[in-house]
């Protein structure tokens, strides 16, 4: 075995790990699968944790999750899977952030793992045992992988910022310990 089929290998292993986990996330916010809310739960989950309209909040998780992690599975479109998934993620991070990095207290260590590993398949790619390999990379091409991350990390500013401005008004403008995320690089974003 070459180096080469060891790197696919791995790319697929690693797709197919991240993105069934995010799928079957995905499908709990959804579908109510594997003992998640459905969007009914999942959006009086949102709502109470900031993200409003809370139905609305959860289709766009869900979809986010479920749709990027099928797609990074596959290994299809993968910059634009592996940047919605991790906006996603990224997301569920803020909602973590004020209990501290370990996921055994609560933290965001399990959503920024899989954050990471989704952003890192957008930017390495999915490898030759992959649908964009056998369909000629019609939708993984290199110009994807900035124009990917970057909306994606436009709109994850800009949707956990109204999220912390609405904690935030909530708690009578008081500063939860959430509030500060992303705020300083909304107003960056919005001061050029």
């Amino acid at each position: 075995m070459t180096a080469y089929d060891r790197r696919d290998l791995g790319l697929l292993l690693l797709r197919l790990g991240t993105g069934g986990v995010l799928a079957a996330h995905g499908a709990q916010k959804l579908l109510g699968w594997f003992g998640g809310g459905g969007l009914e739960g999942t959006g009086q989950f949102m709502e109470s944790v900031g993200y409003a309209p809370g139905k609305a909040s959860a289709t766009a998780a869900g979809l986010a999750e479920a749709g990027g992690g099928t797609l990074l599975a596959l290994g299809l479109a993968t910059p634009a899977a592996g940047a919605a998934a991790a906006g996603a993620m990224a997301g569920a991070s803020a909602v973590h952030a004020p209990n501290g990095f370990f996921n055994a207290g609560g933290g965001y260590e399990y959503a920024a793992t899989l954050g990471l590993t989704a952003a890192g398949l957008a930017v390495t790619g999915p490898g030759r045992l992959s649908l964009d390999h056998a369909l000629g990379h019609t939708v993984n091409r290199g110009w994807m992988v900035p124009v990917a991350l970057g909306a994606t990390a436009l709109v994850t500013t800009l949707v956990v910022g109204a999220r912390n401005r609405r904690l935030r008004e909530k708690e009578g403008g008081g500063d939860d310990g959430q509030a500060s995320l992303f705020d300083e690089e909304e107003e960056a974003l919005f001061e050029e």
